[in-house]
């Protein structure tokens, strides 16, 4: 069983995806910023869209929704707890639940954190999560509604899918987090490589996501705030975890 999975670049900075089940032909988008891009990519491919994923509510991922559901009839699936702020669901989604695209099984994850209701799509066998503005390359997204214990938490969740899950996020912020992540760890030989991969992508304009769970893990500083090196290096030994996590995000914040 294997995935085929398609990053379209929407709007100035967003990626949705569309995932298909390559033995059933069944496919999904994740998330829909905008309908055009995505349409566009499913006539070329010939590709039948059945199932919306939908991550959180803010405007930038789900403008395109509604023009996409009423184009191709797929169902729509989001969150419980965000349902309230999202275009009409068929499916309605919480932590733990799981369903299927073809023969593969979607793993529903909480990520709270940048807003509280977002979620994230892990097909554990596929080795692909999707994850919006949760976990992102090299960063996270902002706190705009959940606090700094919160989305640790979510990064804890991350940390436990297997270092070559690909993480597909929602946004081409990579070189900027770069620019960040390096100030906080500045002697990171992992880091400091990455930079020169993420600086010939975009060089070229190729895409900067996925990366695997184990790169994050390895150079994302928001992944990294249990480490004691990292603590001393904010100044914050003897701190929580989500006490140094709460820094590093401020710092990013006011970068």
């Amino acid at each position: 069983m294997a995935l085929q999975i398609i990053t379209i670049p929407c709007l100035s900075d967003n990626y949705a995806y569309l995932i298909r089940d390559e033995e059933t032909d069944q496919v999904a988008v994740v998330d829909a910023p905008e309908a055009a891009p995505i349409l566009g990519a499913l006539k070329d491919l010939e590709w039948s869209l059945d199932k919306i994923l939908i991550t959180h509510h803010h405007f930038d991922h789900i403008d395109g929704i509604e023009a996409l559901q009423l184009e191709t009839g797929a169902q729509v699936f989001g969150a419980t707890a965000d349902k309230h702020r999202l275009p009409q669901l068929d499916v309605e989604l919480a932590e733990g639940d799981t369903f299927e695209l073809g023969h593969e099984t979607c793993e529903v994850l909480d990520v709270s954190g940048h807003t509280i209701g977002h979620i994230a799509f892990v097909f554990k066998n596929a080795k692909a999560a999707f994850t919006a503005d949760s976990l992102m390359a090299l960063g996270c997204g902002r706190l705009f509604e959940g606090d700094a214990k919160m989305m640790w938490d979510t990064m804890r969740k991350f940390k436990t899918l297997s270092d070559d899950t690909l993480v597909y996020s929602g946004h081409e912020y990579t070189a900027s987090n770069a620019a960040f992540a390096i100030t906080i760890e500045p002697d990171n030989a992992d880091l400091q490589t990455r930079i020169e991969d993420i600086t010939d992508k975009r060089a070229n304009d190729i895409p900067t996501v996925p990366a695997s769970i184990g790169l994050e893990k390895a150079t994302n500083p928001f992944m990294r705030a249990n480490l004691n090196e990292v603590k001393a290096l904010v100044g914050m030994t003897g701190a929580s975890d989500a006490e140094v996590f709460g820094e590093i995000r401020r710092r990013k914040d006011n970068f």
